[in-house]
């Protein structure tokens, strides 16, 4: 497995990764708004579904593909000169909104067979686009490693409404550190903040020793009506108090003036990387 030197791409994409350590707290609802967020704000925006078994990207936005990234990653080994990843992409479009998808695979035996190199390879050959999303998983695997090393930002998320979640979100950001991911990469954010819960928020930060980069307030009603159409939360709930704190969110990414913006930095290194280092110059990428 060798991609020629010719498709060398300089990244140039800002690649946000949206991370937890606990299933089932919104990843996907802030990826796909994120996406539409940073869309309706003019960038070219793609969103990769690296939920390999149980990605749903697509069954929430009511789209349906043929091509995934078991296709893509079929395609770039089979010939690596001819491979354009655009192929594999299926486009979400509402009004002048569009932003562009690389769906998860359809079967869980396409998840196993996916390779690491291959599809870092491929989130690579995506830097034509303004902003890459990326979805990912609950887990600390490989592939998740690996693409957290990519990433300019990690979007941490948590539901912190008691103490076993608590546990899980500070033992996930320690992990994040202690495989040496800059502070300044990591993003903390709060899902469902004002939710009924047993534990202050500031009592939280107070035991992470650092504050939440951001918080998504808790409403139900706008969600569910978010993906009974299948639509972003923009379009599907305008005016819902979650529907601007994304606007908010997304301000923070693009430098808006009604927002304070930090500073976005590309970091090198993190965990994946180190361990895998000289592999990558043997596989030509």
């Amino acid at each position: 497995m060798a991609f020629a030197a010719g498709n060398s791409i300089q990244k140039t994409s800002v690649i946000i990764s949206v991370f937890s350590t606990s299933p089932g707290i919104g990843k996907t609802v802030v990826a796909i708004n994120l996406s539409a967020g940073l869309a309706k704000e003019g960038y070219k925006v793609c969103l990769a579904d690296l939920d390999l078994q149980f990605g749903d990207v697509l069954n929430y936005l009511k789209l349906s593909s043929a091509h995934t990234i078991a296709g893509a990653q079929r395609a770039l080994l089979d010939a690596p000169e001819d491979f354009r990843v655009k192929d594999f992409l299926i486009d979400y479009n509402h009004g002048d909104v569009s932003f562009s998808i690389l769906p998860a695979p359809l079967y869980i035996f396409d998840a196993y067979q996916t390779d690491v190199l291959v599809l870092s390879e491929i989130i690579r050959r995506m830097s034509y686009f303004d902003f890459v999303i990326l979805d990912l998983n609950s887990m600390f695997s490989a592939l998740n490693l690996a693409m957290l090393d990519m990433s300019t930002i990690i979007n941490y998320i948590g539901v912190i409404d008691f103490l076993p979640a608590l546990k899980n979100y500070k033992i996930g950001y320690d992990t994040l550190l202690r495989f040496e991911y800059e502070e300044s990469k990591i993003r903390l954010i709060e899902n469902r903040a004002d939710s009924q819960k047993l534990i202050n928020g500031k009592d939280v930060e107070r035991l992470l020793g650092e504050p939440f980069y951001h918080r998504l307030p808790n409403d139900y009603p706008a969600v569910n009506k978010s993906i009974n159409t299948g639509q972003p939360l923009m379009f599907a709930a305008p005016d819902s108090r979650l529907t601007k704190s994304f606007h908010d969110l997304v301000g923070l990414y693009t430098n808006r003036q009604d927002t304070v913006a930090p500073e976005i930095k590309v970091e090198n290194g993190g965990f994946f990387s180190t361990v895998t280092k000289g592999i990558g110059k043997f596989f030509g990428f």
